[in-house]
């Protein structure tokens, strides 16, 4: 019969301004049963589920020998965020001592083994590896300190990536949580939000160029580099053709437009290109970072002051005379000033993008932007 219960945890609820966090001790081994390691995925809807890294067995059997062995200490809180089922119950009995910020009390958890690791009332932001190997260690019980916050998702996720940021995160793994992040940010991060979200939205649009061809944690398949495309939105975000559909008040923007402006573009370079769009980076420079790039900076110059709906015109005559002067996968490019290039010799370098942008941009007969 499936156990349902309440687990009162003594704690100290810190409270922070208007915020409140909540200092406790768990045994490790309990731990799961009330919280769950939530790994980024995306549902048939396209949503982005969860936030955690996929585990590292390695890391986690060195956390289990030692905890095995004699006089074992791991010093370091976990970090959990709670669902609004988890509750604080101050003591009745406290005592006035002057330190208005600090409140002992309890927790209020509860426990039901029949809820799936989605339910359950709390998540692990820090400490996945730790927890892992408490729970396979050969070990009776291993009490360990955490701190506990109530939030909903989205700020889950932009605690996680604050907690993390001093720490070697994924690079594509902070690139798929952006989008759905509320909350501060650091600077270089909140720059890329709006862009990671474009980049989120085209690589789930069914039929579209990029549908799942972008390499992101849950996209494992894909062959074209996001950063790559972060880098091309964000360029033409701030100095390019997406620039006529932000608020440059508060750098929101037109988002459905900003798709439709880069699918149609995009869409008419895989009709053009179908061969080399179709083949990895390794075997076509128009997948690679260099390509995308480059023809990101065509992109600004042929659609700057037009809309979806005037790209095609403006765009698939360019195309053509592009088409007679490229290398993407054989051949050799050859560049103003009589500089050859082998095709495959291009890389993903600001002075590489730079040569093959003005060389695309003198075969239609336009000048560098940049």
């Amino acid at each position: 019969m499936a156990d349902r219960h309440t687990l009162r945890l003594p704690a100290l609820e810190v409270r922070q301004g208007a915020r409140r966090i909540y200092c406790f001790a768990v045994d490790g081994k309990k731990l799961h049963e009330f919280a769950a390691v939530s790994r980024i995925r995306r549902d048939p809807e396209e949503q982005l589920q969860g936030y955690q890294r996929p585990e590292v067995a390695s890391h986690i059997r060195a956390i289990q020998r030692y905890l095995e062995s004699d006089n074992a200490m791991l010093p370091n809180a976990l970090v959990l965020a709670f669902d609004k089922r988890v509750r604080f119950e101050a003591l009745a009995s406290t005592q006035d001592n002057g330190v208005h910020y600090s409140v002992p009390g309890e927790l209020v958890v509860p426990i039901d083994e029949t809820l799936s690791e989605d339910e359950k009332p709390a998540w692990l932001v820090d400490g996945q590896q730790r927890s892992a190997a408490i729970r396979e260690a050969d070990i009776g019980e291993f009490p360990v300190a955490a701190v506990g916050f109530i939030a909903d998702e989205a700020e889950q996720r932009a605690q996680f990536i604050l907690v993390n940021n001093t720490k070697p995160l994924p690079k594509g793994l902070i690139h798929e949580l952006l989008p759905d992040t509320a909350g501060h940010l650091p600077p270089a991060y909140a720059r890329r939000q709006l862009p990671a979200a474009l980049m989120t939205r085209l690589n789930g649009t069914f039929g579209g160029p990029f549908y799942g061809v972008i390499a992101t944690p849950t996209s494992p398949d894909g062959y074209i580099k996001d950063n790559s495309i972060l880098r091309m939105i964000e360029h033409s975000l701030f100095e390019g053709a997406l620039y006529q559909y932000r608020n440059p008040d508060d750098g929101s923007g037109d988002v459905e437009q900003m798709l439709l402006h880069l699918n149609t573009f995009w869409s008419l370079v895989r009709g053009r290109f179908p061969e080399a769009w179709a083949l990895p980076p390794r075997l076509s420079r128009l997948t690679h970072g260099v390509g995308i790039q480059a023809m990101g900076f065509v992109m600004d110059a042929l659609t700057e002051d037009r809309r979806p709906h005037e790209i095609e015109a403006a765009v698939s005559k360019a195309l053509s005379k592009i088409a007679q002067g490229v290398a993407w996968t054989s051949g050799s490019w050859n560049f103003a000033g009589g500089e050859s290039r082998k095709w495959n010799s291009l890389q993903n370098t600001p002075n590489d993008v730079r040569l093959l942008t003005t060389g695309l941009l003198r075969l239609i007969g336009q000048e560098l932007l940049f």
